[in-house]
Parts: C-alpha cells; structure tokens; sequence
C-alpha cells in the first residue's frame, strides 16, 4: 500500500502480476476480436451498462494495468503499443464473432461523448479506431446471408413467375374463348 497526495493506491505483488498477464493471456487466446477502448470520466451507472451490452453481444469488458496488457500482448505474439494510448484504458474481448464487440463498443459510443474506441486487433491484425468503425457498421453474419439466400432464390422465383404468367395468359384466352 502507498498513499500519495492524500490518495491510497494498492501495489500488486509479483505473484498477482503474473496471474493478471496469465489471466490477459488466456483471454486473448480465446478471444476472436479485442477493442481497446477510452473511458476517461465515464460514470459507473454507464460503465455497468456498458457491460451489461458487451454481454449480450457475447463479449467482455476487464480493465488492467497498461504495463501489464503490454507484457501480456507480447507474451501472446500481438504488436500494440499501449504506451502511446492517453486516457483510461479498458479491453473488450469478443468472443461470439468478430465483429460483435465492435458493434456493440460502437453503439454504446453513440450516447456517450465520454466513451472512445481506440484501435483494436481482429484475427491478430491490428485496426485503428476508422477500421473498427468500420468494421462495427458492416451487417451481421445472418444479414449477409439472408441477402446471400435473396439473392440466389431471386432467379428461380423470376423463372417461376414467368412461366406463371404463360399459365395465366393461357387460361385467360381460355375463358374468353369461352365465353
């Protein structure tokens, strides 16, 4: 424990340490996507919220020391360098998809002036914070492919309506016939 200015700050021992890289570590090893976020002044109430979204995106928001994220990205094979990052740094680890914590970092940034999308890693490629917009805006693996479906059914269903409308043009001269 040290106190400086009036404040009370915890030191972490080595042995806490390594558990937080190893703890780093094996979330990174499962992630598919991390977002490195900025929530400088963000309330705890928002911060709860936060959370509460990550997880019904299937993603997770942990916050750790920088030097420690640092370690823990070397040790995993990933280049970032946290040091140049200002402000509070928080990680939010996407497990569902790739794109799921950035959709949900991003929609939670929409209301919250105080809350930035930073950068963030997919597939061990690092994305600054335009590409994880980016990629936060695209649609969602179901979208794509019922578009995908759509558009493969659409020829069949135009041959089927033309082919109906011989059908129907035959019965039509039909019934006037006889009439």
């Amino acid at each position: 424990m040290c106190a400086a200015g009036g404040r009370i700050f915890f030191m972490l021992t080595r042995d806490q340490k390594e558990k937080t890289i190893l703890e780093v570590g094996e979330k990174m090893a499962k992630m598919k996507a991390l977002v490195l976020i900025d929530y400088s002044g963000m309330k705890v109430g928002k911060m709860s919220e936060l959370r509460r979204e990550l997880k019904k995106a299937g993603a997770e928001l942990k916050v750790f020391k920088r030097r420690l994220v640092d370690l823990a990205l070397k040790k995993s094979g990933l280049s970032f360098d946290v040091a140049q990052i200002k402000g509070q740094l928080a990680l939010v680890f996407g497990y569902g998809d790739e794109v799921g914590a950035a959709k949900a970092a991003y929609k939670f940034s929409g209301g919250n002036k105080v809350f930035k999308i930073i950068s963030g890693i997919v597939s061990g490629k690092n994305l600054d914070a335009a590409a994880v917009v980016a990629l936060a805006k695209l649609p969602t693996r179901e979208e794509l492919l019922a578009r995908l479906v759509g558009t493969m059914a659409a020829p069949m269903s135009g041959m089927v309506n033309v082919l109906q409308g011989n059908m129907r043009g035959l019965v039509t001269v039909l019934s006037k016939i006889n009439k």
